[in-house]
């Protein structure tokens, strides 16, 4: 890793430099080729520390304050190393999703599936009149149909869209 340490209003001693170095050791063990810039200054009573990381062409960073240099320097890495396994976590979850959506497409361009279950849904089946079927049914239009139990015979029922887009038809079993 290739490290900048600047030093405003404080002169950047040897065991700081050396501390600094230590700690994006944590940061280094993720990339294989990173930039660092680190800031170091003080205002007041308090001791900042500023990291830029770059890597991949991404940017991280970190400013913290605190009363101690060594201190302050911690917390930045903890927070980069925070960030960097946030970004590497949700690219490799792209990357499987990715993967499976690509695998996905590929393998229907190839093989049709046919008179095969490709999907499963699961339905909370409530006892109600056949009306207040189709009342819950309009308050959800992205859905098509709903199944219920008849209070009336004790059964399975559907209640359905019809093509018109404004009546409904009903699905009963046989007695």
């Amino acid at each position: 890793m290739k490290i900048k340490i600047t030093g405003k209003e404080l002169k950047i001693t040897e065991a700081i430099n050396d501390y600094v170095e230590k700690k994006l050791d944590r940061i280094d063990k993720y990339f294989e080729d990173a930039e660092a810039e680190v800031t170091l200054r003080t205002e007041k009573t308090e001791q900042i520390a500023e990291i830029y990381v770059t890597a991949n062409g991404e940017k991280y960073r970190a400013v913290t304050e605190d009363k101690d240099m060594y201190a302050s320097i911690d917390k930045d890495i903890d927070i980069l190393e925070g960030q960097i396994r946030k970004t590497k976590t949700k690219k490799e979850k792209m990357m499987r999703e990715g993967s499976l959506k690509t695998m996905e497409v590929n393998d229907t361009k190839h093989a049709e599936v046919e008179n095969e279950i490709i999907k499963t849904s699961y339905y909370d089946i409530k006892p109600m009149h056949p009306e207040d079927a189709v009342l819950k049914l309009q308050e959800k239009p992205t859905h098509n149909f709903l199944a219920f139990i008849n209070v009336e015979t004790g059964k399975v029922n559907v209640v359905h869209k019809l093509k018109d887009g404004k009546n409904y038809g009903l699905v009963e079993p046989e007695e």
